[in-house]
């Protein structure tokens, strides 16, 4: 496949490559080279200053190497046709070639390749929410939206139907399936679901997203945010994870109301674990304004179509039936958080954990009868923290010095935001314009 790749880059006028990975934190992060580069970069790596990058290493060994991925290839297509650029994704490694532990890239293939020892397809469909806010003379982002329509919306209503429409052309352009677009509740606010696909395409594939979406917006003089709470009075940004399993050919969530017992004991791991893991599913302060309210959950709970509840079982028929998980925000790094979903569902199986009864009532206004002995999620950062910090679940699937470095660095920025005066003014400096 090298060297397919490398004629493709030859033969259709590349220029510049742009070799990407992720930050322990969701950051997306990259490097340019020059197409005549491309063939080294595969075979030694291309070097930068670890030490820059937040959760990975201290400036006394500091030299990490990108490898590109030759299976990533994308072309950018709003990028000029002479002097094409194209897109990798990259693996993380030490100076003698080893594996980085804390590449999350590699985190998540490690739990990929669990499952498939288990006799097992994975694969995940993400449903992402995100607002677009007017730009001011500066081109700097304002939090006025761009229009004020509602849920499924339309014109004149809506305003954001050519923009979701030029995503979906681009995202198309570049491999990816968009397979709905529509206005969301929120004013301004907008959702593009895309095809699901196996574990790692789809992290791969959530930061396409991300970039896409963030760059057209741009390009419209506007600016997208997948901020989880923009707006503090209306519908928070979700990330709602879609997962299935197969064995042999065949889904083992069942449509209906029967599951097979595999299927109830992956979701009885992800509801036992999610407390755990949360943190990685909802990662900054801003996070824990979602939960309770406007569709997001705010128990550990399971039901069929029911979106008051943490796991919903979707109305579908054959191999669209799977588990949505409703807790995830776009703010977090796609690939520990599929890693730690995943390892959760596969650690349920094999410890063949029954699942609880489903919650068939609208918890948003239940009485306290039918709310006594269900578990809340984490209510703040620092919940999600004391959560995480002693997890031998997490350690085990993300590793001990990840885990370790994530929460002392989430811990400061925990402190920070306790000793914030105006919440509003603290998310709008420290998420606003990162998200």
């Amino acid at each position: 496949m090298t060297q397919e790749v490398l004629d493709f880059v030859k033969e259709n006028d590349v220029k510049f490559i742009r070799l990407g990975f992720c930050d322990p934190f969701g950051m997306h992060k990259n490097i340019s080279v020059m197409a005549d580069e491309l063939e080294t970069a595969f075979k030694q790596g291309v070097s930068f200053d670890a030490s820059a990058i937040k959760g990975f290493r201290d400036i006394t060994q500091s030299d990490l190497l990108l490898f590109p991925d030759p299976a990533t290839l994308t072309v950018l297509p709003w990028r000029p046709e002479p002097g094409r650029v194209v897109r990798f994704y990259c693996d993380v490694r030490h100076p003698d070639g080893t594996v980085f532990p804390r590449d999350s890239r590699y985190l998540l293939k490690r739990v990929i390749q669990r499952c498939e020892s288990m006799g097992y397809v994975c694969t995940i469909g993400a449903e992402c929410e995100f607002y677009l806010f007017k730009t001011d003379s500066q081109g700097a982002p304002t939090l006025e939206t761009l229009d004020n329509g509602g849920y499924l919306d339309i014109s004149p209503l809506d305003n954001g139907e050519n923009i979701r429409r030029e995503i979906c052309l681009c995202l198309e352009e570049m491999g990816l399936r968009p397979e709905s677009s529509h206005h969301e509740q929120g004013p301004g606010q907008n959702e593009i679901d895309f095809k699901f696909s196996d574990a790692l395409s789809s992290a791969d594939n959530f930061l396409t997203f991300k970039s896409v979406v963030k760059s057209i917006a741009a390009r419209n003089g506007l600016f997208a945010s997948f901020m989880p709470k923009p707006l503090m009075d209306r519908s928070g940004s979700g990330l709602h994870v879609n997962i299935s399993l197969s064995r042999d050919g065949l889904n083992i969530f069942k449509s209906g109301e029967e599951h097979s017992k595999e299927a109830e004991s992956f979701i009885a791991g992800v509801l036992k674990k999610t407390r755990e893991m949360t943190l990685f599913l909802n990662p900054i302060a801003n996070s824990y304004e979602r939960f309770g309210k406007c569709e997001a959950p705010k128990y550990v709970s399971w039901s069929h179509q029911n979106r008051s509840q943490l796991v919903r079982i979707p109305a579908a028929a054959r191999e669209k039936v799977r588990m949505e998980l409703r807790s995830p925000d776009p703010s977090l790094n796609p690939y520990l958080a599929f890693a730690l979903i995943l390892a959760a569902g596969l650690d349920g199986i094999e410890a063949k954990l029954p699942l609880p009864p489903a919650v068939d009532v609208n918890l948003y206004n239940a009485d306290e009868e039918a709310l006594r002995g269900l578990e809340k999620l984490p209510a703040t950062l620092p919940d999600a923290l004391a959560a995480a910090a002693d997890s031998a679940f997490v350690k085990k699937v993300i590793g001990g010095e990840l885990l370790m470095e994530y929460v002392e660095l989430k811990k400061a920025e925990a402190a920070r935001f306790a000793r914030c005066s105006d919440v509003e003014t603290f998310y709008k400096e420290n998420y606003l314009y990162i998200y």
